[in-house]
């Protein structure tokens, strides 16, 4: 009997240390569990993007399911960078990109932000855009001082002057950027991404890198549509000792020095300076050697025309020799007004120089005998200086000249003249009878 109860105790000893066991195990499975679940439940951390669907809308806030324990909300000035458009194109039920701005607030809440969202995705697109070297076609938006502002995935790229088509750039006329500009806001662009800086909120895009055209199609294009005798407005682009370069609609034509300006001048940066907008007219187009002739004195006024009026075929003029050539000798009747007389108007015998009957400097009367205002050119005779063929149109020169000069003396003599009186006729009456 002792053994037995002695044994007894033991036996139910046993079966309480069991039972603690088995208590202790079960707690542990449960913690463990606990601690499984909590392990699987995905927390949100700062910075991220997470995919979630919109819960409801409010004017103050909008909660997004984002499958962590509660919802996340977007609120306050994160609301308010959002648009009226974009604010009313959302729903409930829709899948929205949300970017974790604190995992927890004061509240106990995710706070999320849908337009930083969509920015971080867009810095992510357009660098894979710069490596894929792909094209994007998008809208100019905007512009300042140093180039065109354009929409790539909802971010403002930037389109310096340097990279502009030279198709565009040569329709930018104007001294400001708003006369340059403005007026294509709103047209159709198409880019490539060239440099991309999101810490700096950096990009770069270039219309011509992204055009297809090359720079010697596009002037092949440009001389098939020119039509010589037309008016262009161009840009200079660079000037040589010969003349100015200005481009056309994207394509490069000369002005030669002689087209500049009906003045003399020596370099093209007498009148004209890089860059600037310029009307030109078109005076030749080579269509096989690519060249585009293009004159700035053909749209003005020339002067050697209203200067020369005043002479006419057949008149007398005095002139001073300026230059003897092989041919004749050149006169300077006055200003720049030159004519030529050709060896065969110098003498009535034949002479082999002209130097064998003028001298430079020498003062001759000439004859005009020819006149080409479209050429500039007079032509003079001295050997017709006496020509009897001229003789009736000298003598009513002479005539004229005579009259002209005659007549105001004649006015002069009798302004001079004195009044006649009444007392007169009586003083010639007595100083006769005296005599």
């Amino acid at each position: 009997m002792t053994d037995q109860n002695q044994a007894l105790p033991a036996q139910g000893s046993d079966a309480n240390q069991q039972g603690e066991q088995q208590n202790t195990n079960n707690n542990q499975t449960m913690e463990s569990l606990l601690n499984e679940q909590d392990l699987n439940v995905d927390l949100p951390q700062a910075g991220e993007i997470r995919t979630g669907v919109i819960a409801s809308l409010s004017p103050t806030q909008i909660l997004v399911s984002i499958g962590a324990k509660s919802e996340g909300v977007v609120s306050g000035r994160e609301l308010d960078q959002l648009s009226t458009e974009e604010r009313e194109a959302l729903q409930v039920g829709q899948e929205v990109h949300v970017f974790v701005i604190n995992p927890e607030d004061a509240n106990g809440n995710v706070v999320l932000s849908l337009k930083r969202a969509q920015e971080q995705i867009s810095w992510e697109n357009v660098e894979k855009l710069l490596e894929s070297d792909n094209v994007i076609d998008s809208k100019i938006i905007g512009f300042n001082k140093g180039g065109l502002i354009v929409g790539v995935e909802g971010l403002r790229g930037f389109v310096p002057s340097s990279q502009i088509s030279a198709m565009r750039r040569s329709q930018s006329t104007g001294e400001t950027p708003e006369q340059r500009w403005q007026k294509m806001i709103g047209q159709p662009i198409t880019v490539r991404v060239i440099e991309v800086d999101r810490e700096r909120r950096r990009l770069i895009l270039s219309e011509r890198a992204a055009s297809t055209e090359s720079r010697q199609s596009i002037k092949e294009r440009v001389i098939e549509e020119l039509e010589e005798g037309k008016v262009y407005t161009g840009r200079v682009t660079s000037l040589a000792n010969f003349g100015a370069f200005i481009n056309i609609n994207g394509a490069d034509g000369l002005v030669h020095l002689s087209e500049l300006s009906w003045d003399h001048i020596d370099h093209p940066r007498e009148v004209l300076e890089v860059g600037q907008e310029i009307k030109v007219k078109v005076i030749n187009v080579d269509r096989d050697k690519k060249r585009i002739g293009l004159s700035v004195r053909a749209l003005q006024n020339d002067p050697w025309k209203s200067r020369v009026e005043k002479y006419s075929v057949g008149q007398l003029v005095e002139g001073v020799i300026t230059r003897l050539t092989k041919f004749g000798a050149f006169a300077r009747l006055e200003g720049d007004i030159e004519g030529l007389i050709h060896i065969s108007e110098i003498a009535e015998h034949r002479i082999e120089h002209p130097k064998e009957v003028l001298k430079e400097g020498e003062v001759k009367s000439l004859r005009v005998i020819r006149i080409d205002p479209e050429q500039h050119r007079i032509g003079l005779s001295l050997r017709k200086v006496d020509s009897a063929a001229f003789a009736d149109k000298d003598f009513k020169l002479l005539t004229a000249e005579f009259e002209a000069e005659e007549e105001p003396e004649a006015f002069e003599s009798l302004d001079e003249a004195p009044e006649a009186s009444e007392d007169s006729p009586g003083e010639s009456t007595e100083e006769n009878t005296e005599a």
